[in-house]
């Protein structure tokens, strides 16, 4: 494959509040005060930027989402091997090699000598999409390739990110210079070094080195596959969470407000495709990318069930508990598998699923910050979160160890 991973890479300097995007590793590590997600965010400039306008809480879904054109559940019609889902993000971007619409895709393969950890490559062929197929755990600095691909000559590029990686070239499209610039965007939530990621693999199994593929599935399990060929589902109530240490995710992701990849131009995910994958189409040039695997993807209208709020309210009590440095409260194991029963034929499904891991990520971001970081709460929430949680009792004035959920029923 034809990449610039030999190309020296600087060290990254320290910064608090940081998943190393890549930015402070190139030639001016000063744009991170006016790229950084979690420095002061300005989303409704960029979505403006972006996609031509500020999402707009009348649109259903977009309070929660962000803007977009339309929102599906998707699947190829033959799934790729090796793919997390069936594999729409890595097609996506091998079709737009395929057609010659870009000179080269920026994405994460795998590290050679860690099937987990992330290292960003810059790819040329459709052929070698298939090595950046699955999951990767771990902070990776993507960005730090638009440089290299730039002293290429590459001058139309394709970017496979996460929110962070994604608000950052965002803020920096414009004196970047890209002739073309397509957006493929992955949710992201409580991300943590690839170190920390073993110690929890080895909490979920006695060899979690022949564990080869996790995923956090929207029925309320996390699958497990073998290099043997073993499947194996464990219920969401039956994860060792507690067992983690205070810091195993950093602030930062304990506070990202960009669930859903906002400004990407396709946010290809999980939440609510109940088994399939969750696509929200969010401009012209979203549009443009799904139209290149016509005849190759399942599409449908995404469905909906449940209801949110208990999952939300409880979310939030075990958070405050979390914050204020008190142990989770562990489920008998007599009831754990009556509740694992219960909640994928009771608890949020499709559409509605998706909406309550917005309200969680919403919720923990202002709990944390106002615990860890209070002075930092004006610059990094924006203001389309505190809708989401002023249904729960938390408002930019509220103390949320005194906030009392309410029982109202929201959109």
């Amino acid at each position: 494959m034809s990449t610039p991973q030999n190309i020296p890479v600087s060290a990254a300097p320290f910064r608090s509040l940081c998943t190393d995007c890549g930015i402070s590793r190139s030639s001016d590590p000063r744009r991170c005060g006016q790229a950084c997600q979690f420095i002061r965010p300005d989303y409704p400039r960029l979505e403006a930027d972006v996609h031509g306008r500020t999402r707009d809480p009348a649109r259903a879904g977009e309070a929660h989402f962000g803007p977009f054109r339309a929102m599906l559940r998707a699947s190829l019609r033959q799934p790729r091997d090796g793919a997390q889902w069936t594999g729409i993000t890595t097609r996506l971007a091998e079709r737009l090699l395929e057609t010659g619409a870009v000179d080269a895709v920026l994405a994460m393969a795998a590290d050679p000598d860690d099937r987990w950890k992330p290292r960003p490559v810059l790819v040329k062929s459709a052929a070698d999409m298939a090595q950046c197929r699955g999951m990767r755990m771990g902070y990776a600095p993507l960005l730090s390739l638009l440089e290299p691909a730039a002293a290429e000559g590459i001058r139309r590029l394709a970017v496979i990110g996460i929110p962070c990686q994604v608000y950052a070239l965002r803020a920096l499209e414009r004196e970047l210079g890209f002739d073309k610039l397509y957006v493929i965007g992955t949710p992201c939530s409580d991300n943590t070094s690839t170190e920390n990621f073993h110690r929890f693999l080895a909490l979920l199994d006695a060899e979690p080195e022949r564990i080869r593929y996790l995923e956090f599935r929207a029925d309320y399990h996390v699958e497990l596959r073998y290099d043997d060929g073993r499947r194996r589902l464990i219920p969401f109530l039956q994860l060792p969470l507690a067992s983690l240490p205070k810091d195993f995710f950093p602030l930062t992701c304990r506070t990202c407000v960009d669930y859903t990849n906002s400004l990407a131009d396709i946010t290809v995910g999980y939440m609510g495709g109940e088994g399939r994958q969750w696509l929200l189409v969010r401009n012209a040039r979203g549009a443009e990318m799904l139209s290149l695997l016509e005849g190759e993807v399942q599409l449908e209208e995404p469905g909906s069930g449940g209801r949110r709020q208990s999952a939300v309210k409880g979310f939030l009590r075990n958070t405050e508990r979390a914050a204020g440095g008190l142990p989770l409260r562990r489920m008998p194991d007599w009831l754990r598998p009556v509740v694992g029963w219960l909640m994928p034929r009771l608890g949020p499904r499709g559409v509605e699923f998706a909406k309550a891991r917005v309200e969680m990520k919403a919720i923990e971001s202002v709990i944390h910050l106002r615990r860890e970081q209070p002075a930092r709460m004006r610059a990094m929430l924006p203001a389309h979160l505190w809708p989401l949680v002023e249904p729960y009792g938390l408002t930019p004035g509220g103390d949320p160890a005194a906030a009392q959920p309410t029982v109202t029923d929201i959109d």
